[in-house]
């Protein structure tokens, strides 16, 4: 029974120094011919000075990206396209900088071994100087979590972090710019929306926007901001189901018209069409070739009326607090002016909670619609004066059944209000009372 143990020991002993032998022969070693330095620089260069980077890889047809005149990214081949400036600079980056983990060996005699006799990828960087130097990917280690590589021209065979690979290993479609609309939001100066028949054009003084057709009308500027916010971050999709160029295509052809944006700044006018199929948003822009689906926000975000972009608060003066107010209703009336951080009526100082109670009852007065009629007597007027005295801002209140309106001084636009808005503010201005340290 014991000799019988001792041999089926020795056997198991033996197919375990197998394994091991077999293990370590069957992938280049990673370990045992390490340099003295184990993790010195692959590529280390002036990132402004790359003017040409070349991808090859097995699968696909070779990228070039050059700097054209201005110093700005192009896609050259396989076809001429803008190129993401942040992406091709980060590519860049990683790559004029690049790393190694260790040295696999000082002078590889079997490239193959690392897959890199047939490299899956091939970076090829053109400086200034018109300096040349080739980067080889090849196949991953046997751990997974990197990658070996080597330079054209040195012998030595090391391993990348899989983490750059994935920094520089990138498609036309990672690389192009994907911007449907190139203007910037904080230049544009005019935006037409053309929806169901209906012109809606918007105009921009400084940091305020106006409704100039189909009539001059206050606008939300929120609103009219997260639209050209949107506007201006359209993106094609270029993943997911309906992105490839073919599904666009024909999901824009047999869309549903949404709305169509034209942008102006000093560089001109661009257009962008927006339709619905089935639950997915496709666009075509005048500024690149071809359709692309987009995120349903920007659908939804232009898929918007007249009514969803004007401005429903009574009053403008926003969160600056006015210089004076003065409300009259009936027989009463409140009269406030501020000075420094101190409200003062009549000649008093006032507690300035409760006016600051009062002021913000005014800055959120704001219609639950906007109406075309029922504005008859009024039965409050108030005046408030702000901005240093450059804006003053009349506005009168009257009961209409169960509801109140609003009317602004020179503007047609009725504001439907609470039914106990009069009530409300009478209260509030009721509240404010003198400040404890009048003498």
């Amino acid at each position: 029974m014991k000799l019988r143990s001792l041999i089926l020991s020795t056997v198991v002993l033996l197919a375990l120094v197998g394994t091991l032998y077999w293990s370590e022969h069957r992938k280049p070693k990673e370990e045992t011919t390490v340099s003295a330095d184990t993790s010195p620089a692959i590529l280390k260069l002036d990132e402004g000075s790359v003017t040409q980077v070349d991808l090859k890889r097995k699968d696909a047809a070779p990228i070039v990206l050059a700097k054209n005149g201005l110093g700005s990214w192009q896609i050259t081949e396989p076809k001429r396209l803008d190129a993401d400036q942040n992406t091709v600079s980060g590519m860049v980056s990683t790559l004029s900088s690049l790393r190694s983990e260790r040295v696999v060996e000082d002078k590889a005699s079997d490239l193959s071994a690392y897959g890199l006799m047939q490299p899956a990828l091939e970076v090829d960087l053109t400086e200034k100087d018109n300096k040349n130097q080739k980067l080889l990917i090849g196949d991953d280690t046997p751990t997974g979590s990197a990658v070996y590589a080597m330079l054209t021209g040195d012998p030595r065979v090391f391993t990348v972090a899989s983490y750059n690979k994935t920094g520089f290993d990138k498609s036309v479609n990672d690389l192009r710019d994907k911007r449907l609309l190139t203007v910037t939001a904080d230049k544009i100066s005019r935006l037409d929306l053309v929806r169901n028949n209906q012109t809606i054009e918007f105009g921009r003084d400084k940091d305020e926007w106006q409704i100039l057709k189909p009539k001059p009308l206050r606008a939300d500027t929120v609103q009219v901001g997260e639209l050209v916010q949107k506007l201006t971050d359209a993106r094609m999709d270029t993943s997911g189901s309906g992105a490839s160029a073919e599904d666009a295509a024909s999901g824009f052809a047999h869309g549903t018209p949404v709305a169509t944006a034209k942008v102006t700044d000093l560089s001109g006018t661009q257009e962008l069409q927006v339709r619905k199929d089935k639950d997915s948003y496709y666009a075509k822009s005048s500024v690149v070739d071809g359709a692309y689906k987009v995120d349903s926000s920007l659908g939804q975000a232009m898929d918007k009326g007249l009514d969803d972009f004007r401005n429903k608060k009574v009053f403008d003066f926003g969160f600056s607090d006015p210089d004076k107010i003065e409300m009259h209703h009936g027989p009463k009336a409140v009269f406030l002016s501020r000075s420094g951080a101190d409200w003062w009526s009549n000649g008093k100082k006032v507690d300035a909670i409760g006016a600051q109670d009062f002021v913000s009852a005014l800055r959120d007065l704001s219609a639950s619609t906007l109406v075309d009629s029922g504005f008859t007597s009024p039965a409050v007027e108030i005046t408030v004066t702000s901005d240093g005295g450059k804006k003053v801002e009349k506005v009168s209140i009257a009961k209409s059944g169960n509801e109140c309106i609003a009317k602004r001084e020179n503007d047609p636009t009725l504001y439907q209000l609470d039914a106990n808005t009069i009530d409300s503010l009478q209260k509030s201005g009721d509240e404010i009372k003198p400040a404890s340290d009048n003498k």
